[in-house]
């Protein structure tokens, strides 16, 4: 016991000593920090807020809701034109191609109502309200009798395609978590971003074609037939070259 109170005492010395004060120095302080980045050039536009989607297009009195084909090309291969921030701060692209019904509107819209803040954010879609019809037959119904009635209405989605974009007087971890969450219940693969997450994934495309040093890439099989692989691949393999599926 004798033992004991003395090595309590001897380690109470040690810590209250001038010595030991000296040598604990802080590892970080207030002045390791970066300083926070910048936001005069924030615009905000004229709606704060994601606009609620109608569940059904609005057709004139006199026109009858048309049916579609399946047209599974509006999914397939890269997004051409939505596929850049505008506001350059951060949202949620599509990594691979998808249908969005209006259930998925509806939850993004008011996932970001729930835990954003809009007296310092904004929300903007970068997709339309849902438009193609999808038809589908009754339960039980033989086949045949043309096609069946219009089930729901969806958007396409294309692989790089920018579905949401969120800006303001914001920094990332403000919103890192609110986009994970909404990117992983999409019925598509998605992933949050922000402008350097963009920048740096086409920088690292750009310099892996430029320093590759493998030839046998899949745009180099299959332009040359290798293997004849022109008679069992894909005509949309030929187009991106095993890329998007």
């Amino acid at each position: 016991m004798n033992t004991m109170l003395q090595v309590q005492r001897g380690i109470a010395k040690l810590l209250l000593s001038p010595l030991y004060t000296r040598m604990s120095v802080p590892a970080a302080g207030v002045n390791s920090f970066a300083p926070p980045p910048s936001m005069d050039d924030v615009e905000f536009p004229d709606r704060s807020r994601l606009k609620v989607y109608p569940k059904v297009p609005q057709f004139p009195s006199h026109l009858r809701p048309y049916k579609t084909q399946k047209r599974l090309r509006l999914m397939r291969g890269p997004e051409p034109y939505h596929n850049t921030l505008l506001h350059k701060q951060y949202g949620i692209i599509a990594t691979s191609g998808g249908r969005l019904r209006y259930e998925h509107f509806e939850m993004i819209r008011m996932m970001f109502v729930r835990k954003i803040d809009y007296n310092k954010t904004f929300t903007i879609w970068r997709v339309p309200a849902p438009w193609q019809p999808i038809s589908k037959k009754s339960l039980g119904l033989r086949m045949g009798c043309g096609k069946g009635p219009i089930k729901h209405y969806v958007t396409p989605v294309k692989a790089g395609q920018v579905i949401v974009e969120v800006g303001g007087y914001i920094e990332y971890f403000e919103v890192k978590h609110v986009l994970k969450n909404v990117a992983k219940r999409l019925p598509l693969d998605a992933m949050a971003v922000t402008q350097e997450i963009m920048d740096k994934m086409a920088e690292a495309e750009r310099k892996l074609q430029e320093e590759n040093q493998n030839p046998w890439t899949w745009k180099y099989i299959i332009q040359n037939n290798m293997l004849g692989c022109h008679r069992w691949i894909s005509t949309y393999d030929k187009q991106w070259f095993n890329k998007y599926t």
